[in-house]
């Protein structure tokens, strides 16, 4: 669908990919909870900051409303907007 809708994005989508695919790192989400997963209200999104914090990642990219608005500070959790604003 994406290639019909937005043609013309393809090239750019392509070439995030293949960055992307050459710095990311696969990381299991571990079995046991953290304390500060408790601030996020959808429980189905607390493993994916489990397995943030068990990488030791700086920041969480995401408009996933849970996250942005837990208070969670570590990680940093921001919008793909306000990244790109920092940088």
């Amino acid at each position: 669908m994406y290639n019909r809708k937005f043609p013309h994005k393809i090239p750019a989508l392509e070439r995030f990919l293949a960055l992307v695919l050459t710095v990311v790192e696969v990381v299991q989400t571990p079995d046991g909870r953290i304390a500060d997963e408790v601030l996020v209200r959808d429980a189905s999104d607390r493993p994916i900051l489990r397995a943030a914090v068990a990488a030791h990642v700086d920041i969480l990219i995401t408009g996933d409303k849970d996250f942005l608005e837990s208070g969670i500070t570590t990680p940093h959790i921001m919008t793909a907007r306000d990244f790109v604003q920092m940088g």
